[in-house]
């Protein structure tokens, strides 16, 4: 393949202002110099295969140069990665103004670490070849943010755990886009787990009645700011995509540490045990393959999965069960091909506590709308008290939440303006992760956290497919 460097101008202002990092990360920022020295927050792009990518630039940044070097091999994902960074840049309200200098060429991992040109490099797209790069990127020391999953399987994660340990070497970031965090209902649920008088004290339960639950739909066909999104054939072959169980299924596992540990370090290998699992398929016609590919037939590489020339069996769907420090989880990640009109991707949460149960519902009931339930064993007029103290305490920070009562219970009412949605997240991901970045370091508890969450998605899928 002949190798092109093709500079894309923005269609905004030529630059944007940045400012320094702490000394711990500063140094020149030529390109002949470690990149995770450089004095100003560089952003590089590789291989960009999947929408995360550009959602990462959805909001623009003043602590982010304007200029983003991309590489990657060319081809319709490169082409859809840049249309969107354009699209944004182009908008009437709040343009960006991104100017992405692409290389494209067979060689483009090779070229990004040779060049060097910038200190934090975005990885979101195939995730056959994902965790080598991670771990080619930070020996090249390079700050590195992770789309999920950062490893689809057994070998990965033990390669991501060298990665791990080389960035703690080179004194560089190694950080997964966790967007879920940011949701709203989320944060609130986790708020209130840690509220004696309200949620009492978390309940173990038992593999036949976890004391987590924890599920979410997605689905194949969906638009993405704004418009339907094309996905490539690839996304539909565990191979390359990764099971369900260890690509969604992180955001799951991640949200149930998160939550139910907060700021607490997990040792994967002495706090967690997955007792059992499994995956079975979606069902994907080759009129919706299209649909959603823009391809009229199947790639060779996922003929095996392929009944009766038009039917895909996509590995789609997968459970985990285990238990988390005592903890049992019931973990669901599920595709299917369309939502219902009016909706889109779904999530499910339940904590059981010994005076409430905490439960996050987004069916129709809900108009598909993320909402948190307060369901307590006694419902009386000390528990209602104790509730509406507890909600008040948060005034300071979640100004406007109050509580609804429901026949069971209660449910929070959130204003508005708390709920940015998802593809907002990304952005508000991409602020913490400057943060950490400034500080020159990650929360203590975030490596072991990762560590766990990628061990329990992928030895859930060893105990799945019985490669035990």
């Amino acid at each position: 393949m002949q190798n092109n460097t093709i500079h894309r101008f923005s269609w905004g202002a030529l630059a944007m202002s940045v400012i320094a990092l702490t000394p711990a990360c500063q140094s020149g920022g030529n390109a002949d110099k470690p990149a995770a020295d450089s004095t100003t927050v560089k952003l590089i792009t590789l291989n960009p295969g999947h929408f995360h990518a550009a959602l990462v630039q959805k909001t623009g940044n003043p602590n982010i140069d304007s200029v983003v070097h991309v590489y990657a091999p060319g081809g319709p994902e490169l082409d859809a990665h840049l249309a969107l960074i354009n699209q944004y840049n182009a908008r009437p309200e709040n343009p960006t103004h991104w100017k992405e200098e692409v290389y494209t060429g067979a060689d483009y991992l090779d070229k990004m670490i040779a060049e060097k040109k910038g200190n934090v490099v975005v990885l979101a797209g195939n995730n056959q070849q994902k965790t080598a790069h991670i771990k080619k990127a930070v020996e090249a020391g390079i700050n590195v943010l992770g789309d999920k999953p950062m490893a689809i399987d057994a070998a990965n994660f033990s390669l991501l755990e060298q990665a791990f340990a080389d960035a703690a070497a080179k004194k560089v970031l190694l950080y997964d886009i966790m967007t879920e965090r940011s949701e709203i209902t989320n944060t609130l649920q986790r708020e209130l787990a840690h509220m004696p008088s309200v949620f009492g004290q978390q309940q173990a339960g038992t593999e036949k009645d976890p004391g987590v639950v924890i599920e979410s739909v997605h689905y194949f066909y969906k638009f993405v700011s704004g418009k339907a999104l094309t996905r490539p054939s690839w996304f539909f072959d565990p191979t390359q995509q990764g099971e369900a169980i260890a690509d969604v299924g992180t955001h799951l596992i991640d949200l149930v540490q998160w939550e139910c540990f907060p700021d607490s370090i997990i040792d994967y290998k002495k706090d967690i045990q997955v007792t059992s699992a499994r995956i079975w398929p979606t069902a994907v016609t080759l009129s919706q393959f299209t649909a959603v590919t823009k391809k009229d037939s199947f790639p060779d590489f996922l003929r095996a999965y392929v009944e009766k020339d038009s039917v895909l069996q996509t590995h789609a769907n997968g459970e985990a069960n285990y238990t988390l420090k005592g903890i049992h989880v019931k973990m669901i990640a599920r595709w299917d091909y369309k939502a219902p009109e009016g909706s889109g991707d779904t999530h499910y949460s339940l904590l059981r506590g010994s005076l409430a149960q905490l439960e996050i519902r987004q069916g129709a009931e809900e108009k598909y709308q993320p909402t948190l339930y307060i369901l307590p064993a006694k419902n009386d007029a000390a528990y209602e008290q104790s509730l509406q103290q507890a909600v008040a305490g948060l005034q300071a920070r979640y100004a406007g939440v109050a509580i609804e009562k429901t026949a069971k219970g209660y449910k929070l009412a959130i204003p508005q303006s708390f709920k940015t949605g998802h593809e907002a997240h990304f952005g508000e991901v991409m602020q913490r992760f400057l943060q950490y970045l400034k500080e020159g370091k990650l929360p203590n508890w975030e490596v072991p956290g990762m560590l766990a969450k990628y061990y329990t998605a992928t030895r859930a899928l060893e105990v799945a497919t019985n490669k035990k």
